[in-house]
């Protein structure tokens, strides 16, 4: 493995340097060759003996099961830029039903599909094992070879998200695994395979333990096989499990335009809607463990609310934490009695949502409702549905119980204590549990169960509140899948903040999957501030020490304000990924439509060079752009042609320190 663009080499070219990756780049619009190509596939493999899926069934593999088996197909439209085609296949002998769910996009060169496998028959059926949700190929031209794009996920470090290249010669396999049962823990379940002229995406929809494996044949061929990671088990009378959801997207040309016709997807189809809406560019005070006294009780988040309402902080959201609920003497991890601490809250957490909402803005509760520590109501109560029992683990949500005592009781909560976002978080590795709990011919269901039951809570709660956000968090930004990412936004992509080395190479990796996500940071330099701009920007402060800045703070929310819009945008990297010190890291959004966009640059503490140059992607050439530099430079014009072929010169005199410059078409 190595990292996307490694090296730093045009730095060497002195103090003057021109980075980019093609001279104007491409608007990511979609071409009809690629809604050709998705077509044929669709037709081909949706319709013929060969799908895009494997198992082994009785130790047969189902290649030459399916064949022998009735097959039915049937199609229907689901809305102007979606149709849906089902195909069952049937065991006659045994019972088992195989169900592939498929929705071809028609505004995007983009195919989706569950697997969902039945037992209609009276008796258990023979073991399933190596399902893999996808197995399909992909070939490629005779020229050039097979290049694998695909990113870190985030396990709390400076290198989360960081961008990852491999290439696929003759013979070449590749595993990719999530660790831990959460879904971006070590990797994210996201992959560009490209290949001269083109390239697929592929992604997957499943916050459970998930595996990927790439293999080269020895002619033109790439075999792409992904799934739950263990799979071996028998379906009982009645029973039926599902896969992980899989997205493929074709593309023809650019590997960078085809990230952002993926970008454009993700926000109509895949970035949830609270209200029929999309989810918009929010501010929140970011109320975490760095000011315990805050969250201790109603008295603390008074003085904090007062006195950011006092400042005129123009707010969205207020963020209340963990550490709500009865808690002592272990502190916020002690999870699993979830009403408001009547000692701390004697009025609930209405008396916060009641001043929030006089004062104009919203509610953001924290909760963790799978964690389950010892010594709460759940593991004394209700230890039947723990994994762990009395001593603390997971609430098995894959026990119907469980989950409707869950639903019913968070429900009443978020109704009762007036909160409006609900977070929640996942500390802690489920697998363990998972695989501790599954008999040897009934590996994978424990998680499969659990996995169902997650996705039915969440759109329970959805359809009980529709004009509700939801937050994922999981330790950070490890419950990233496409699933999860269709009910929820993570509105803290990791655990590490602060350095900026770091922070910067997070929105730089996350930005090519990614469009919609946030930070949290304190009371910080500019150029830290500046670092952490996201679509959710979470900024605060200890407001007990006298040392609050608001005017400072005030500032960047203002300019937050002007450029955030552009970060829903196509995106481009304009330098080498790194997290060393001695360079400049910048990245340009672009919005076509609008004719504007923005270049974010960061001179880091230890660079020698002053002043950068970098060619910009995705304007008109003829015309006219007026560019303006937020830290007070007069605005010049330039043509679309200028910016992508001589490029746009910026010049950062401190070190550490930061340029925003915005440019608009005439």
């Amino acid at each position: 493995m190595r990292p996307f663009c490694p090296g730093w080499t045009g730095f060497l070219l002195g103090v003057l340097c021109v980075m980019g990756l093609s001279r104007h780049g491409i608007a990511a619009t979609v071409s009809p060759e690629e809604m050709a190509e998705l077509r044929r596939w669709v037709g081909g493999k949706l319709a013929a003996p060969d799908p895009p899926f494997s198992f082994r069934y009785g130790g047969q593999p189902s290649a030459a099961l399916l064949t022998t088996w009735e097959l039915k197909r049937s199609s229907r439209d689901l809305d102007l830029q979606r149709a849906e085609h089902t195909l069952i296949w049937a065991d006659p002998k045994t019972g088992l039903a195989v169900r592939c769910v498929a929705v071809e996009y028609r505004d995007f060169p983009t195919v989706e599909w569950t697997l969902y496998l039945r037992n209609t028959g009276q008796a258990a059926t023979p073991i399933l094992t190596e399902v893999q949700a996808i197995d399909t190929r992909f070939e490629r031209s005779d020229q050039g070879e097979f290049v694998l794009h695909y990113a870190v996920g985030s396990p709390c470090s400076a290198n989360d998200f960081q961008p990852l290249e491999r290439s696929l010669p003759p013979k070449a396999e590749l595993r990719v695994a999530t660790s831990g049962g959460r879904p971006s823990n070590s990797h994210m379940p996201y992959f560009n395979a490209a290949w001269p002229g083109g390239g697929a995406i592929v992604a997957l929809g499943w916050p459970g333990q998930w595996a990927a494996a790439f293999t080269r044949d020895e002619a033109r061929g790439l075999r792409v096989r992904a799934g739950q990671e263990l799979t071996h088990f028998k379906l009982l009378p009645g029973e039926e499990v599902r896969t992980p959801l899989v997205v493929v997207q074709f593309y023809r040309g650019d590997r960078m335009r085809a990230q952002n016709v993926w970008r454009r997807w993700m926000l109509a189809h895949n970035l949830p809607r609270p209200g029929g809406k999309p989810m918009p560019p929010i501010l929140i005070m970011c109320c975490d463990d760095h000011f315990p006294g805050m969250r201790s009780d109603e008295a603390g988040q008074f003085t904090f609310i007062d006195a950011y309402a006092g400042a005129g902080v123009p707010l969205d959201y207020w963020w209340m934490d963990a550490g709500w609920y009865p808690c002592d003497p272990v502190g916020w991890p002690k999870v699993g009695t979830w009403e408001p601490d009547a000692k701390r809250f004697a009025r609930g957490l209405r008396a916060v949502s009641d001043k929030v909402h006089g004062l104009g803005w919203k509610l953001v509760t924290w909760f963790e409702p799978e964690r389950v520590h010892a010594g709460t109501w759940l593991a004394e109560n209700r230890p039947e549905w723990v994994l762990g029992g009395k001593g603390g683990g997971l609430l098995n949500l894959g026990n119907p119980d469980a989950r409707k005592w869950l639903t019913d009781h968070m429900d009443k909560l978020l109704t009762e204590q007036g909160i409006d976002l609900y977070r929640q978080d996942f500390n802690m590795e489920p697998l363990g549990h998972w695989r501790g709990n599954d008999p040897p011919d009934r590996q994978g269901i424990t998680e499969i169960r659990h996995v169902e039951g997650l996705l039915a809570y969440w759109d329970e709660l959805l359809r009980r509140h529709p004009g509700m956000p939801m937050d994922t968090c999981a330790s950070g930004g490890r419950r990233l899948d496409l699933e999860t990412l269709r009910r929820a936004v993570p509105l803290l992509r990791s655990d590490y903040r602060s350095e900026p080395h770091g922070t910067q190479g997070h929105t730089y990796g996350l930005s090519f999957w990614i469009p919609y996500y946030g930070t949290g940071i304190g009371n910080e330099s500019p150029y830290i501030l500046r670092t952490h701009y996201c679509p959710c920007y979470g900024i605060g402060g200890d407001v007990r020490d006298g040392r609050m800045d608001w005017a400072k703070m005030k500032r960047a929310m203002a300019e937050w304000k002007q450029v955030i819009p552009c970060f829903l945008g196509d995106y481009y990297p304009l330098t080498p990924y790194s997290l060393a010190g001695e360079v400049w890291m910048a990245w340009q959004f672009d919005r076509p439509e609008a004719g504007e966009g923005i270049v974010m640059a960061f001179r880091r503490v230890d660079s020698p060079y002053e002043i950068a140059r970098f060619r910009l992607h995705g304007l008109e050439p003829q015309a006219r752009y007026v560019v303006t530099d937020l830290d007070g430079v007069a605005p010049t014009e330039a043509t679309g042609s200028e910016l992508g072929d001589k490029g746009l010169a910026i010049a950062i005199p401190q070190r550490p320190g930061s340029a925003i410059i915005t440019y608009r078409r005439k």
